[in-house]
């Protein structure tokens, strides 16, 4: 999500580690990960966030809003931090957001948001916080054999013990993740991608203005998607950011990222595109498109199956 621009620092987010950090190229944009992850670090989001995919309304914003208003005033909590720290790790991570926070407030940066745990409160942050938002859709072949390779469960208590997103959302959904197994990685992420890409087709229908995005399509065509969506969030596309492009998405990177290295940005964009098809099988890569079949119609065709 970004904010426009003014006198003051505005605000930012986005979708994936990539769009994230290709948009945060611009030397004016301050590149802050995740603050809804409820493994986020207090020095960057001081409140604790309890389920992963939060939903925030202005009907529960009281506990979050005063947060973020800070997070984009760039105001950085170094004892809240040095009190979580447990490691070198926690250490160096200190240095480094206390340094963008602090670059961020003396530059008047805009702040660049990069969370996919926001994407159902992407509503909230454009009427709240005058975010501007892009969201980036991911095949369901893709989502689903990503979540498969790095061996990643998700957990649908975290959706059904948030009454507020039950009521407005996801009450029809309840038989269906009450009764996938807690071991079916391929079901679980299934169903978690149609959940989350039927909220973005029916919000970017009712907020025009959110940039959505395939990242197949930037995949294909990178200097011509992020010049676009440049233009669209009013950033500069320079010299520099056509560099980091090209070196993102070189032919000359890894076709696929090692387990270790899931927020790498250097891969062969072409290469990997198809790279799902060989993580699921046929019949994983049936059931997938099955399991999602009323919604991955409106963003992918037949033809990219």
């Amino acid at each position: 999500m970004t904010s426009p621009p003014s006198s003051s620092p505005a605000r930012t987010a986005a979708g994936t580690t990539w769009v994230g950090r290709i948009l945060a190229a611009d030397a004016d944009t301050a590149y802050i990960s995740e603050p809804l992850n409820v493994l986020h670090r207090p020095g960057v989001f001081r409140v604790p966030v309890k389920y992963w995919y939060t939903y925030i309304t202005e009907e529960n914003e009281a506990e979050y809003l005063p947060a973020f208003q800070e997070l984009l005033d760039f105001q950085y909590h170094l004892l809240l931090e040095i009190k979580s720290l447990r490691s070198v790790r926690d250490f160096l991570r200190m240095g480094r957001d206390f340094r963008i926070f602090f670059n961020g407030s003396m530059h008047g940066q805009r702040a660049l948001i990069k969370d996919p745990f926001a994407v159902f409160s992407t509503p909230w942050f454009a009427k709240r916080l005058n975010c501007k938002v892009v969201i980036t859709a991911r095949h369901p072949g893709g989502f689903v054999g990503s979540l498969k390779r790095l061996g990643w469960n998700f957990d649908f208590n975290n959706f059904l013990n948030q009454p507020l997103f039950m009521r407005d959302h996801l009450e029809g959904d309840r038989a269906a993740m009450e009764a996938t197994p807690k071991d079916d990685i391929v079901g679980q992420a299934a169903l978690l991608w149609k959940i989350i890409y039927r909220f973005v087709h029916r919000t970017s229908s009712l907020f025009p203005q959110f940039q959505v995005v395939r990242h197949e399509d930037l995949s294909l065509d990178p200097l011509g998607g992020y010049r676009a969506l440049y233009q669209t969030l009013g950033l500069d596309f320079t010299e520099r950011v056509k560099r980091i492009i090209l070196n993102s998405s070189s032919s000359e990177n890894p076709s696929k990222l090692a387990k270790n290295k899931t927020h790498s940005v250097k891969l062969d964009s072409l290469a990997s595109l198809d790279n799902w098809k060989k993580l699921l099988s046929p019949e994983e890569i049936h059931r997938v498109r099955k399991l999602t079949e009323g919604v991955w119609e409106l963003f992918y065709t037949e033809a990219e199956w």
